[in-house]
């Protein structure tokens, strides 16, 4: 009897696999709104002259929503009387507003045109703004599988225990992605993702203020570094003051943030223990010394990452608007 329950969880992973790649495709939109992704593509343009943090908080924006339901937009819901939202989660307070507001402009653009008005998901115009972000930070521009619903469900509970955390170990890091089907060298490249980006200086205290009861500085971290962030995060800092995921190259999509690594300054355990673990270090240097691989193993990752929970049938809608079931 076991068996046959595991054959017939083994089929039904079969057949929801195949049901979400029949479901994807870079035409999706081919027949109702053809250009979608140019129109896209120029809000968030757009936007990004209006203000960089637009590049780091849409592809932070991304990763928080697919990690959570699935890739959904889920993470774009408000909250109600009666539904704490997904957005509303402490591990989401963070997220930045830019992020939000490149969909929200993204969606308007395409309301404006007559056959695209209501046509395209919400999860499909954050997919499509994630793409370009990274490729408008000098990353590399790949082709974006469509056709995902937006979620029927979004509340503060289900987002307990599902992010990343910045004290995460390897370990921690693996178990993690494995849940959403993702392996160790995905998550590695997925990482790479902080070679753009900010965090809040409190989130960096444990490492150079208070480690543990016999050493204030983690170990792990370049002692030039300790004192560049010492410097940029005093202890009665605002909570509110952000650093650069990346001290080199914060504005540019590369693989220094491997370099990093390497040099003892990655911002978070999460981040410097990729380094430090035998599991990952191989990677780590590999991609340090190779940008082309480190490019194509990103694109791969994310194009994995955003077939994660797509909703399909009647398990989604086209939302009206992306911050309200509707």
């Amino acid at each position: 009897m076991a068996a046959k329950n595991l054959l017939l969880l083994f089929i039904s992973l079969f057949l929801t696999v195949n049901l979400v790649s029949a479901q994807l495709r870079s035409n999706f939109y081919a027949g109702s709104c053809p250009n979608v992704e140019k129109i896209v593509r120029d809000a968030v343009q757009k936007k990004v002259q209006q203000t960089f943090t637009t590049i780091p908080a849409t592809l932070r924006l991304y990763f928080h929503d697919c990690f959570v339901n699935g890739c959904d937009a889920s993470v774009m819901i408000a909250s109600t009387g009666n539904n704490k939202a997904e957005k509303d989660h402490p591990d989401n307070l963070s997220l930045a507003g830019d992020g939000f507001d490149t969909v929200i402009k993204a969606k308007q653009a395409l309301d404006a045109v007559a056959n695209c008005r209501n046509k395209v998901s919400c999860a499909d115009i954050l997919t499509i703004a994630t793409r370009d972000v990274v490729n408008l930070a000098g990353g590399p521009r790949y082709e974006v599988e469509l056709g995902r619903l937006d979620g029927l469900s979004s509340t503060a509970a289900s987002v307990e225990g599902k992010l990343p955390q910045p004290t995460d170990d390897v370990n921690k890091l693996t178990s993690l992605f494995a849940k959403n089907g993702l392996s160790l060298n995905e998550m590695i490249a997925l990482s790479g993702a902080h070679t753009l980006g900010f965090a809040h200086c409190t989130k960096v205290f444990n490492r150079i203020y208070s480690f543990n009861k016999t050493t204030q500085v983690d170990p792990t971290v370049n002692k030039a570094y300790v004192t560049e962030l010492r410097a940029s995060c005093p202890r009665n800092i605002d909570p509110r003051v952000a650093i650069n995921m990346d001290p080199t190259t914060p504005r540019q999509f590369d693989n220094v943030y491997y370099k990093n690594l390497q040099q003892g300054k990655g911002l978070f355990t999460s981040d410097q223990d990729l380094f430090t673990d035998r599991r990952s270090k191989p990677t780590v240097d590999l991609w340090a010394n190779n940008a082309n691989l480190f490019n194509q193993a990103f694109v791969n990752s994310m194009i994995k990452l955003g077939r994660v929970g797509v909703k399909t049938g009647r398990n989604g809608n086209i939302r009206r608007d992306c911050g309200a079931f509707n």
